[in-house]
């Protein structure tokens, strides 16, 4: 699962522009955001991967509105270094 969701972020990440600005709610910016979340575990990465998870559960149930405030979650936990 885990491979699964690293490929489609490496996918997603070639195929889509990079943003500085706060992104959209989409498959493809949670990729994105998925691929940030390796290396050392900071805090913040935690939190972020636990927001992750939570979005991946709600999208698999198809509750796409759920899954884009956990993906906010974690796009905020990112940004507090």
């Amino acid at each position: 699962m885990k491979t699964l969701l690293l490929a489609a972020a490496f996918v997603a990440l070639a195929l889509s522009p990079a943003s500085a600005a706060k992104m959209a709610c989409t498959s493809a910016n949670m990729a994105k955001l998925l691929t940030g979340l390796g290396g050392e575990d900071t805090p913040s990465k935690v939190a972020a991967r636990k927001s992750m998870a939570s979005a991946n559960s709600e999208m698999s149930k198809g509750n796409m509105p759920g899954a884009c405030k956990h993906y906010m979650s974690a796009e905020k936990a990112m940004a507090m270094k």
